[in-house]
């Protein structure tokens, strides 16, 4: 029933992990899509390699998220190549440690520009052409961090909080342009970002056992419910703030 043939989408952070899982899915829905990456540009061949399988065009793009300048010539060459962009995922970002007290001021600002100040870069580049086209759909990703904090982890906690609050402000002022705009909220799932702490069997098995439904996620648990928000069946969706996390965190 989802259908998004003709539809372009551009999925921040899509060579790896959630985002790699959403770009697949969205091609097999039938959009062409464009996925952004910082480092790991083989991984973005991989995914372009998949999409092209599935019938569907693929743009890579190389983008340093952070900088404002560089998010809008990313942007500007995309519209340029697919003339538009239909559906936005704010899904890249990195999850460090920090114990506040250490003075590590260089994990606050790092976290601070990747996780937050790219998703602000991003929509307000994106943005302007949506309203032009009198259409859109904006999906951020955020953690379930954002809702019940994090010890040790507070500076991703807090852009995943915002992330909240800019979903909720921008659903409502972006509206009258029949944009969307709409948040999943993971848990804890298997990805390259969870592998250091998850190469603990005793603590990856804590962890299991924390979530009421008894499992950790692969990508693709995620990448349905974005799938779902960007599609029709959700025309009536904005706002809202959709937690995938197995029962963990029972609040939004």
């Amino acid at each position: 029933m989802i259908d998004l043939r003709g539809k372009k989408a551009l999925i921040t952070g899509g060579s790896r992990g959630i985002g790699r899982a959403t770009s697949i899915l969205f091609a097999k829905a039938g959009a062409d899509v464009a996925v952004t990456y910082q480092r790991r540009e083989e991984a973005a061949v991989e995914v372009k390699k998949t999409v092209e399988t599935l019938g569907r065009r693929c743009l890579t793009t190389k983008v340093e998220i952070s900088d404002q300048t560089e998010v809008k010539r990313a942007v500007d060459g995309i519209i340029h190549e697919y003339g538009r962009i239909d559906v936005l995922v704010n899904n890249a970002g990195i999850w460090t440690y920090l114990e506040i007290g250490s003075g590590d001021v260089k994990a606050w600002k790092e976290t601070m520009e990747i996780d937050l100040d790219s998703a602000y870069y991003f929509t307000d580049a994106v943005v302007h052409h949506m309203k032009k086209n009198k259409q859109g759909g904006i999906i951020n990703v955020g953690s379930t961090a954002g809702i019940r904090g994090e010890a040790f982890h507070s500076h991703y906690a807090a852009t995943k909080g915002a992330l909240n609050a800019l979903t909720k402000s921008w659903a409502v002022e972006f509206a009258p342009h029949n944009i969307r705009v709409n948040l999943v909220a993971p848990g804890w799932v298997e990805t390259d970002m969870c592998a250091g702490v998850f190469s603990d069997p005793a603590f990856k098995e804590s962890v299991r056992q924390s979530i009421p439904l008894k499992r950790i996620p692969p990508p693709e648990d995620i990448a349905g419910p974005i799938l779902f928000l960007a599609s029709g069946l959700a025309r009536h969706i904005t706002g809202a703030i959709i937690n995938v996390n197995g029962g963990a965190v029972l609040c939004g």
